[in-house]
């Protein structure tokens, strides 16, 4: 009986806490008291509660520009966007921060979060990758501008994660052209134009391996089915794209398919007179 009445007390303390606690808020956010909003803004910011403390920075904000209490009340309203997980506008806020207070003992921390506001609105790799570049932009600028920043391994290595995303979107258009180059021959020409770009662009990508064989495959289909004027110079190529990739990848995974794309254009070769 006394448990279930100190659980009722209880339960009624929180009600009212609560009751109290928004009556305040909505009280407050009515008034002019910019000093009062200023207070309860950066109570509910410290209590996690970054909606209202947003809604109350989001008022305040104006009024304290070119105040000394500016730049911290201007941080505090960027990092509830960023807390609410609302990117756009934490990343917007975040670079009028470093704007307006470049010499701020939060600018690392500001030019950070900016930039991971865009890594979060990067969507998966088939989509457009206009906002992947905007994020792997602020990004870089931020590791060659505070390389020795406390945020400097977290921001390469989202970094990374975006250039394999960018690669990733290269290397699937390259593959779908040499799809579709299977069933009409002209189209290869432009798989293999998209897999040299990347091979060249991408020195370091972890799907160079997988361009490469994709590349052979493109060069051999090209060549088995090309006008006799052209065969001999397109094998050529063929048998140039197998060496590449046993150079570098000697014991690739793509081995055995690549082996047997090899002995085609040997034989081809053969067939139409060509020695080794």
């Amino acid at each position: 009986m006394f448990l279930k009445k100190a659980t009722q007390l209880s339960l009624i303390i929180l009600i009212g806490a609560v009751t109290f606690s928004c009556s305040e808020y909505q009280k407050v956010l009515k008034e002019d008291d910019i000093k009062a909003k200023y207070e309860l803004a950066e109570k509910y910011y410290n209590e996690g509660d970054y909606k209202r403390a947003q809604r109350l920075f989001e008022q305040i904000a104006p009024r304290y520009v070119g105040k000394p209490q500016g730049e911290r009340v201007m941080f505090f309203y960027a990092d509830t966007y960023f807390k609410n997980e609302d990117f756009y506008l934490s990343g917007y806020q975040f670079e009028r921060f470093v704007k307006s207070y470049p010499k701020s003992d939060k600018i690392q921390e500001a030019s950070f979060l900016g930039a991971k506001s865009y890594y979060y609105l990067s969507p998966r790799y088939s989509l457009d990758q206009t906002d992947t570049d905007k994020a792997l932009s602020k990004l870089q600028t931020f590791i060659n501008t505070y390389p020795e920043s406390e945020f400097f391994e977290e921001a390469n290595k989202m970094a990374k994660e975006l250039t394999t995303k960018k690669e990733k979107k290269q290397i699937e258009i390259a593959k779908q052209f040499n799809k579709l180059g299977q069933f009409n021959f002209p189209i290869l020409i432009s798989a293999i134009t998209a897999l040299d770009n990347f091979i060249s662009d991408n020195p370091g990508s972890v799907y160079r391996e997988e361009a490469l064989y994709y590349k052979i495959e493109a060069t051999t289909a090209l060549a088995l089915n090309s006008a006799p004027g052209k065969k001999a110079a397109r094998l050529e190529k063929a048998e140039e794209a197998y060496n590449t990739l046993m150079k570098y990848f000697p014991e690739t995974q793509f081995k055995k398919k690549a082996d047997n794309l090899f002995a085609k254009v040997q034989r081809e070769r053969k067939s139409i007179g060509l020695s080794r």
